[in-house]
């Protein structure tokens, strides 16, 4: 028997026929008191937006916690799960409505948990988008801190115009987005190495 092996499977691009559903981008609606929009563009090593790339996202509340309510794939409206999905459009953008996370303990910064997977990548990339607003924070948070200074706007999100959480996705070069391995899920080699 000739078990020769075969190339490993890529995880896109048919995910974005598969994976999107209707609401995955609002986390909470537009009308919400606090709601913010959460977006950016996913850039390959040349600087070229990526037009079918998928983006999920995962977050504490305004106060730090955790949802454990279910409903993230049949939305009601109400409940907030902090949890996202949804496609770039054409030119490599997304965007989510969602609420600014507060930190989930002292002496972190507040992020959302970003999760990209594109063509060509052998399993999804993750990172953090930490909020812009408080230096301190950053300073003491002990990812940011592991991560070499020049690096660190890297994960760091923008505000645009009006007052919304710009965070840009660069899979490689020379802005390339610091990505991060967690325990228990498949090794990841590539660019995420750092």
């Amino acid at each position: 028997m000739d078990l020769t092996p075969t190339p490993a499977q890529t995880v896109g691009p048919f995910y974005g026929f598969a994976l999107p559903f209707e609401g995955g981008e609002q986390l909470v609606s537009r009308s919400h008191p606090a709601a913010v929009r959460f977006h950016g563009t996913v850039f390959d090593g040349e600087g070229a937006p990526i037009p079918d790339a998928l983006i999920e996202i995962w977050q504490a509340d305004e106060a730090g916690r955790i949802p454990r309510e279910e409903g993230s794939l049949n939305r009601d409206g109400y409940t907030f799960t902090g949890w996202g999905r949804t496609s770039v459009d054409n030119n490599g953008h997304y965007s989510f409505t969602t609420v600014e996370p507060a930190a989930l303990r002292q002496g972190s910064a507040p992020y959302i948990l970003v999760a990209v997977f594109a063509r060509g990548l052998l399993d999804r990339l993750y990172t953090r988008a930490y909020l812009p607003d408080d230096n301190q924070a950053l300073t003491a948070d002990p990812l940011v801190a592991s991560v070499p200074a020049d690096r660190r706007d890297t994960l760091i999100c923008e505000r645009d115009d009006q007052g919304n959480l710009r965070f840009d996705i660069h899979l490689q070069g020379e802005n390339e987005t610091v990505f991060l391995t967690y325990p228990n899920t498949p090794q990841v080699t590539g660019p995420i190495d750092d």
